[in-house]
């Protein structure tokens, strides 16, 4: 009677035990299932989005033809949303489930390349031609794949030949992997999408334009497929871009600015103003960098958004910048003001170009010796460079201040040399702030000279043809502005990027920056001995 009451004990212990362990187990599958539902949640909201967009952009491509456009902005608004589409089929792509076998879309047959064009056989076989089992692969064949390379003025031809290897004796097929490519399956080589981003982004030629050129080189490529090129590229350079921007705000002194740049409203016809934001280091930082953020506005909201404003994770440097009102939120949330001391410079000389003002005359010899100063400290440590402004910056600074505010008591309110000065008392504190801190610039003549070529590039553009058109702007020419002033040859620049991006770890993606980028000395290719 004992054993069976022991017996008993035991088998409900054990029961419970497993019941125990079922609950447990289908907590967790619960919990699994809730997480999955969330995740399927969220990705087909992103297809909705994307496929909605999508969408609109095909009805704004059709409408187009009915809206009061002339022939050149046609062509670019239809150039904006084909890269637009392709831009954001990739990014379909990456977050839709691969279509089931025989019922993915037909693919357009792709043209043959005139025989006329130079080859460049590059071969690609495996490491070894020796079979695992022991005996010796037999070539039995070859696949060749030809791609559209593009030197300045010469389109060429990369044949890719990847050799087939059998074993006679177990019968096991071997055959180099087909190289990455940053367009998969696609015609153009790293070398043809360099040059198109960097003839529309760096040199202000849109892809209408490239189209004829490409025509007269001996090859025409529809605009389409060039828009569908540069939308893809810019998805595929978003990763660089945003790893430089984290990279910039590590570092404490930042110039900043804006430049107008007109974008369409399709459905009015008609265009309005967008701004390009553009953030970068000191000429005493040796990080070399700017980075461009497009906005549909010139409100404040798109600095503190760069900047992670508010937020303890936030930048909370100097900011070198003019006096817009868009940045005085920053201010009130950590940020220190520097100010320009070319803006506080430029009002004066217009009272003295105009009108003979003694008063600018006057001014502008004090700015004289303030910028000479600047001269022979720029190469200076910051230290030294302190320690100078202090001792020789400091009195002209001073003297400066005291005659402003005498003779702001001699003129009439609301004239022009009232402005003027007011202009300078009013921020006193913001353009004298670098003579205590060595490593602050004198002015932000250093970020407008970054954003002087997009005013070239505006007068080519018309305008940007959409927000995401602007933003993949701002990225690609965040990485060919950053190239040139770290000495880059643009186009070698982007060119070897292209063509490492596809195979390059996520975590090593800070190689591929400008300021760190060196090219490979040799291109090591999957070919025998």
């Amino acid at each position: 009677m004992i054993d069976a009451t022991h017996l008993n004990q035991l088998n409900a212990q054990q029961l419970r035990q497993t019941v125990l362990s079922l609950m447990d187990t289908t907590a967790s599958q619960a919990a699994q299932i809730e997480r999955k539902d969330r995740e399927l949640a969220f990705k087909q909201a992103t297809i909705d989005k994307i496929t909605h967009e999508m969408a609109v952009l095909k009805r704004l491509k059709f409408a187009a033809q009915s809206e009061a456009f002339n022939v050149e902005q046609r062509s670019l608004l239809d150039e904006t949303i084909d890269a637009d589409m392709q831009a954001l089929q990739h990014e379909l792509d990456a977050v839709q489930p691969p279509a089931k076998e025989g019922s993915a879309k037909r693919q357009p047959k792709r043209q043959t390349l005139p025989e006329s064009l130079a080859r460049r056989e590059i071969h690609h076989e495996p490491h070894s031609t020796t079979c695992g089992c022991g005996c010796q692969l037999k070539r039995i064949g070859q696949d060749v794949a030809e791609k559209l390379d593009y030197e300045p003025g010469v389109f060429t031809v990369e044949r890719h030949i990847r050799g087939k290897w059998v074993c006679a004796e177990c019968q096991t097929l071997v055959q180099a992997p087909v190289p990455a490519h940053v367009i998969d399956k696609g015609l153009p080589t790293a070398g043809l999408l360099a040059q198109v981003l960097v003839a529309k982004y760096a040199d202000h030629l849109p892809l209408y334009r490239q189209e004829s050129i490409f025509a007269r080189a001996g090859l025409g490529i529809a605009r389409s497929t060039l828009a569908q090129w540069v939308g893809q590229c810019g998805v595929q350079l978003q990763p660089l871009v945003q790893a430089m921007r984290v990279e910039l705000l590590r570092h404490g002194v930042l110039h900043a600015d804006e430049t107008p740049v007109a974008m369409l409203k399709p459905g009015a016809g008609k265009t309005h103003r967008a701004y390009l934001w553009s953030y970068c280091t000191t000429t005493y930082n040796p990080m070399r960098a700017v980075v461009f953020d497009f906005a549909d506005s010139r409100g404040g909201q798109h600095v503190r958004n760069f900047l992670g404003l508010p937020g303890a994770n936030g930048w909370h440097g100097s900011l070198v910048c003019d006096d817009f009102s868009g940045y005085k939120a920053c201010f009130e949330m950590g940020v220190r003001e520097a100010g320009c001391l070319a803006h506080a410079r430029r009002k004066f000389h217009e009272l003295w170009a105009n009108h003979q003002s003694t008063v600018g005359e006057q001014a502008l010899k004090f700015f004289k010796q303030l910028y000479e100063i600047e001269r022979e400290v720029g190469e200076l440590s910051a230290p030294e460079r302190k320690r100078i402004r202090q001792e020789r910056a400091r009195p002209v600074a001073d003297a400066m201040h005291l005659w402003l505010t005498a003779q702001r008591k001699k003129v009439p309110e609301g004239s022009a040399t009232a402005r003027a000065i007011d202009y300078s008392l009013g921020r006193w504190q913001a353009l004298t702030r670098f003579i205590d801190d060595g490593d602050l610039p004198a002015d932000n003549n250093w970020v407008e000279n970054q954003i002087r070529p997009i005013a070239i590039g505006r007068n080519n553009w018309l305008f940007a043809g959409s927000l995401r058109a602007g933003q993949r702007a701002a990225a690609v020419m965040s990485l060919v502005h950053s190239a040139r002033l770290n000495g880059h040859d643009p186009h070698a620049y982007l060119r070897d990027v292209l063509e490492r991006l596809p195979t390059q770890p996520a975590s090593r993606i800070d190689e591929l920056l400008p300021h760190r980028w060196k090219i490979e000395a040799v291109r090591t290719t999957h070919a025998l001995p």
